[in-house]
């Protein structure tokens, strides 16, 4: 069974599959009716009217009208469009159990408790039948789907047949009251418009359900026996024919399927089960957990089935419907009907070439499951599930090609998938043993590969290559190198689509899409909220693929779209231009023709080929919200701007695509305040001072305007500004302006005509005008101010400007392609009849430029708006156009342009870029500032993962191969790059790579002070100078060979003493643990230290193992100091006088982990030994061996790299590149 669609809810009693649409009713036992998109997985509506549990509801054929029956007696007529009741029919006196249209007549059967069936009018809302006989509760009654009989089923053990055909015959309901009264006595007292035809006894309790066979004169009954009881018919009798025993519970509901011979039956033993109509025995079963069965459906033209159980429904097939095949070429091999078929795409021609074996059993889904073709040979693998998984070779001979009368020997073999992977070789895979057979044309194994993922399925991938398909991922697999090419994460594919050229790969899950490359490397991945049914590439590198409703395209960047709603799903077989060859559920070959124009537009746009993108915009009808959208998303606002008339839309779009004058035009033709605000705005990005002056006039934007004029110099046009203030009588646009021009006797006036007289008073007094100070200090008497003594006073005078500051010089750039070439697509043919000029926007910012408007004028536009007449300088001299090449003519400046385009000098590349693409080590990206890349290099050759101690390094590389000059004061500072061997005969294009502040001299220098610090006891000191040489050596550059052998003799010595002063330091920390302390001054003398250092360690060793009676090791400690040869007379005396008090008494107190016959290393995490033959892992950097079980952990010694992960090892010299 194959689940399409499942729901959670009450009981569900009744079900209808729309006959037409992807609908299906659901009545429940709540009293709800739910409408189902079973296609989308929604719900569509909900009607809710009855009261109690809806037991039956069905769909009408052709009308927008459901009926539903409940157990309030009352059965409703809805309309699904209108979203409501329509009618409802009174008549039965309980529940009903079903309701059922006629297919022909305007009628609906019901059935009900009340032991009647009843036949009603719904067009005249009348009954127009009832049919008495039953005398327990009649079940379900049904109508035949062609002939005029009822069937139905009651709990008095009985099916009975109804002949209908007088009541057909009826021209139409009797129209008096009188007459369809006494028809209604005479049905309840036996008429003869409906008379029995056949009484079917045979089960022993009540019946539940009976159904007639959609073609044949036969009868199937369910019961609560828990029997199926199979009945034939003719025109005088009726018999029983078999009875199909499996159910253990009653029997809820049974019918036949519409396309083939198979009984479908559900019960309240929880099952489902499927039946042999022909052969009359059970075929499969399906099971719940909890649910009890209660009502089955069958889709009217679908191969779809229903079940309605006690916590929802499920919608289902009983068995793919997917054809079988491939492409190979202009040809496409597939299996329809027990027939091999072709199909010539060029022709269109289907041909039938051999028959097929039908499968041995009786089992649902054993028909051809996957076809695979191999040209060289005319040779066809057809999978199936037969069996348990086999396949069928079949070798065409080229002579029998299209001779469908001659019949084949197939060989025949088991496997799971079988695919061709060579010339003559075909895969077969073993899923008990996980391995694929190879194997030749006569069906012989050749080679057996073990693979190396759990493998369910096998794909073609490739000469001698497979795709393999584990439970959550997919494997590129070499059969003859047995490697892994590719690996990827991916949910269970179902199906596999290789492009063309063999390069991209299409892997399809069931809402899934991903995109990979040959060796499965993941490009994107396409999400789809309905099922992917199939796919493929057309010749331009675009897939094309189909779900359950929709033929949709996917562009290499990941952009989808719809092409085409589809009535019924398809499978795409091949995609020719803009012709997609499909097949259907039935093996049909159609060839469905598209509209490609909108992928080959996005697709062009991708792959940046404008001039194609020019001649769609031009010849093809390119219209719509999506498209502009798209353009715009993706960064196009240019293009999009000539596809849109709407000037809302244009001005947005001209604004994100920069274009000022596009904008201007349309702001003029929306004139809003708002729409002038943003266009200024965008001006002022761009510094184009013109414009934004135009748009704030327009805005009537007084404060903005000063604003300007302050920041551009303009004290002309500034002073109007004040007079217009002064004119308007605002008080504050007064002041703001005589701020901005620093004209303290109108700041002083102004104070003083608004009734500021202190104010005025003391802005006088401070800026020395002493007469006008005077005369305030009159008027005020005796209230004039105090001024603050001891303090000065910060004058609020602005500076004068040097210049007045215009538009900003622009870069001479080439016009782009979409720049005047589409200046006249999109705005239609009535645009293109308007006067030239009207759209320059240059003219008419002329004429309320600043400059050439007189006070009055001024005053006039911010005051009413009123745009002044043009300059009429020219009066009524007729002059003639000057004609000019095109080269001559330049693009239009902006007004308050003053000087010629600005041509910046090219911009080389930056000295750290260099570095970067010069150089693989880690050092010089970090010097070039790009750590990301340092990091990642260190990562992988080193296993580095922890960089918090390298953090100050890195910087200081950084900071170290730049300097930083300032040239102006008020100006920022300018940073250097310093290279290392720089002189002044090399050139610009000759730059080296970055001067570095570590080098090994210092490096060897250090190790100096460090070894000199461990004599001197400091240790701790000693510590952290190796661990500094440590952290430092991975940043290290060296020119040659030997200094990186220099190099990795620093990191071993710095690995031996810090490992040894660590175990060191821990000692002297662990004062109550005696054993401890003696093991850890045993392993200290095992560090590979200089002899001075090591002398100072036996010495201390075996002082600790002597005081602690372990008198055996220290004697041991003793030889080896012996051994050295001291110079200094104490250490040899000491190590004597040891060995003769322990020669006494060879012997240990405690017992120590400590064999020093036993060749050892010692773990740098736990400080213990690690003795010859055990199993040990490294730090990839520092070389410290650990024990297994610190796999993954940081290293305890170099603080640094991951132990035991995967590194290439140290790069720190450009020879070990080369």
């Amino acid at each position: 069974m194959l689940t399409k669609f499942e729901t959670k809810s009450n009981r569900v009693k009744g079900l209808s599959f729309h006959s037409k649409r992807p609908w299906i009713l659901a009545s429940l036992h709540s009293g709800a009716i739910q409408l189902w998109d079973y296609r989308m997985g929604t719900l569509v509506d909900r009607f809710e009217e009855h009261e109690g549990p809806v037991r039956g509801v069905d769909f009408h054929r052709s009308q927008p009208l459901f009926v539903s029956g409940g157990d309030d007696y009352t059965i409703k007529v809805w309309n699904y469009k209108l979203h409501r009741c329509l009618f409802t029919l009174l008549g039965h006196l309980d529940y009903i159990r079903t309701v059922q249209f006629h297919h022909e007549h305007p009628w609906i059967v019901s059935a009900s408790d009340d032991q009647t069936i009843r036949i009603w009018n719904w067009q005249s809302r009348t009954c127009i039948s009832v049919l008495t006989g039953h005398n327990h509760y009649v079940m379900c009654a049904s109508f035949h789907p062609k002939d005029d009989l009822v069937v139905s089923a009651s709990l008095d053990q009985t099916i009975r047949v109804w002949d209908i055909s007088a009541l057909s015959k009826q021209k139409g309901p009797p129209t008096d009251d009188l007459l369809r009264l006494s028809q209604m006595n005479s049905d309840l007292f036996g008429g003869v418009d409906v008379v029995i035809k056949y009484v079917l006894e045979g089960h022993d309790r009540g019946v539940n359900w009976a159904a007639f066979h959609p073609s044949l004169p036969l009868i199937v009954s369910g019961a609560d026996d828990r029997q199926l009881k199979l009945w034939r018919m003719n025109e005088t009798r009726a018999w029983e024919v078999d009875t199909l025993r499996g159910h253990v519970n009653n029997v809820s509901c049974v019918l036949f399927h519409a396309k083939q011979d198979i009984i479908v039956s559900n019960s309240e033993d929880k099952s489902i089960r499927v039946w042999d109509a022909t052969k009359r025995t059970g075929i499969q079963t399906f099971r719940r957990e909890h649910d009890r069965f209660w009502i089955l459906a069958a889709h009217p033209e679908m191969n779809l089935l229903a079940a309605g159980h006690d916590s929802g429904m499920i919608v289902f097939k009983l068995e793919r419907e997917r054809p079988a095949f491939s492409v190979s070429g202009d040809t496409m091999f597939f299996v329809k009907d027990r027939f091999l078929r072709s199909f010539e795409f060029s022709t269109q021609k289907d041909n039938q070439i051999i028959p097929i074996r039908r499968p041995g059993s009786a089992s649902l889904n054993q028909g051809s499951r996957s076809l695979s073709y191999l040209s060289t040979e005319n040779a066809v693998l057809i999978c199936s599930d037969a069996d348990g998984g086999s396949y069928e070779l079949y070798v065409i001979p080229k002579d029998n090609y299209g001779k469908s009368d001659v019949s084949l020997e197939a060989k025949r073999g088991s496997g799971a998938c079988a695919v061709f992977i060579a010339r003559n070789r075909f895969a077969v895979l073993d899923k008990s043993s996980n391995q694929v057979v190879t194997k030749n044309l006569k069906n012989e194994a050749v080679k057996k590969t073990p693979l190396p993922i759990a493998t369910d399925a096998i794909f073609y991938a490739g000469t001698g290559n497979l795709l393999c398909r584990g439970e959550d991922r997919v494997v590129t697999f070499d059969l003859q190198q047995r490697t892994v090419l590719g690996e990827f994460q991916a949910p269970f594919v179902k199906y596999v689509v290789w492009s063309n050229d063999m390069e991209t790969v299409a892997l399809l899950s069931k809402h899934t899409i991903i995109f990979a490359s040959k060796k499965l490397v993941h490009l994107c991945t396409l999400h789809e909220t309905i099922r992917v049914k199939s796919g493929a590439w057309d010749e331009n590198g675009v897939f094309i693929y189909t779900t359950l409703n929709h033929i949709k395209y996917c562009l290499p960047n990941g952009d989808c779209g719809i092409i085409k709603t589809l009535d019924v799903p398809v499978y795409i077989t091949k995609v020719s231009g803009t012709t997609v060859f499909c097949l259907d559920r039935d093996g049909k070959n159609r060839a469905i023709v598209i509209d490609a124009t909108e992928y080959i537009f996005k697709l062009a746009l991708l792959r940046k080929r404008y001039d194609h993108v020019m001649n769609m915009i031009r010849s093809s009808k390119l219209v719509g919200q999506a498209v502009i959208a798209y353009l715009q998303q993706k960064g196009f606002p240019e293009v999009a701007l000539h596809f849109v008339k709407d000037e809302k839309t244009r001005f947005n779009l001209a604004l994100e695509s920069g274009n000022i004058q596009t904008a201007v035009a349309s702001a003029k033709e929306i004139d809003d305040k708002d729409h002038w605000y943003r266009l200024g705005v965008a001006a002022l990005c761009q510094v184009n001072i013109g414009i934004v002056e135009y748009a704030y006039q327009r805005t009537k934007n007084v404060e903005r305007l000063s604003f300007l004029y302050l920041i551009t110099g303009n004290i002309e046009k500034l002073s109007k500004m004040l007079r217009i203030a002064e004119v308007k009588n605002d008080f504050m646009g007064q002041f703001h302006n005589a701020l901005y021009l620093g004209d303290v006797r109108e700041r002083v006036k102004i104070l003083e005509n608004s009734g500021h007289l202190p104010l005025a008073y003391i802005t006088a007094s401070i800026h020395g005008l002493h007469d006008i100070a005077e005369r305030l200090a009159a008027e005020l008497g005796d209230e004039v101010p105090s001024l603050p003594e001891g303090k000065v006073h910060s004058l609020l005078i602005p500076p004068a400007p040097v210049l007045c500051g215009g538009d900003w010089p622009l870069l001479n750039v080439t016009r782009g392609i979409f720049e005047g070439g589409l200046d006249n697509v999109g705005r239609g043919a009535a645009d293109e009849e308007e006067v030239d000029g009207e759209g320059d926007w240059v003219e008419e910012l002329e004429l309320v430029d600043a400059v050439n408007i007189v006070d009055g004028d001024m005053a006039s536009v911010l005051g009413d708006g009123e745009t002044p007449e043009e300059n009429e300088e020219v009066g009524g001299w007729e002059l003639e156009d000057l004609e000019l090449p095109p080269e001559e003519i330049t693009p239009k400046a902006s007004v308050s342009s003053r000087s010629a385009a600005f041509v910046a000098p090219t911009p080389g590349m930056p000295a750290s870029q260099k570095w970067i693409q010069k150089s693989s080590l880690a050092a010089e990206h970090a010097a070039a500032g790009n750590f990301e890349t340092a990091m990642r290099l260190l990562n992988r050759q080193l296993g580095i993962k922890n960089f918090t101690p390298l953090r100050p390094m890195l910087l200081d590389l950084h900071s170290g191969s730049h300097t930083f000059l300032r040239a102006l004061t008020s100006g920022p500072v300018i940073s250097a790059a310093i290279e290392r061997g720089w002189n002044e005969s090399v050139g610009p294009s000759g730059r080296g790579l970055p001067a570095l502040i570590f080098n090994l001299a210092q490096l060897e220098e250090k190790v100096k002070f460090a070894y000199k610090a461990t004599s001197d006891g400091k240790l701790t000191e000693a510590l952290r100078l190796f661990l500094g040489i440590l952290h430092t050596l991975p940043l290290i550059v060296v020119d040659s060979r030997k200094e990186v052998d220099d190099v990795k003799e620093l990191i071993r010595i710095a690995r031996e003493y810090v490992l040894g002063l660590k175990m060191e330091l821990k000692r002297r920390q662990m004062k109550s643990e005696p054993i401890r302390q003696q093991e850890l001054a045993a392993y200290f003398t095992h560090c590979n230290l200089q002899t001075v250092h090591l002398r100072l360690a036996l010495l201390n060793a075996m002082i600790i193992c002597y005081n602690a009676r372990n008198l055996a090791t220290a004697a041991n400690f003793a030889r080896r100091l012996l051994e050295t040869n001291p110079i200094i007379e104490n250490q040899t005396r000491k190590a004597r006088q040891v060995l003769q008090a322990a020669e006494r008494n060879l012997v240990d107190a405690a017992e120590l982990n400590y064999d020093f016959r036993n060749p050892f290393v010692i773990c740098g995490a736990t400080y213990v030994p690690i003795y010859r033959g055990s199993k040990t892992v490294f730090c990839p950097y520092c070389g410290s061996h650990c024990l297994p079980t610190q796999e993954g952990q940081t290293c305890n010694v170099c603080e640094l790299a991951v132990v035991g992960a995967d590194a290439s090892g140290l790069v720190c010299s450009p020879s070990q590149i080369r």
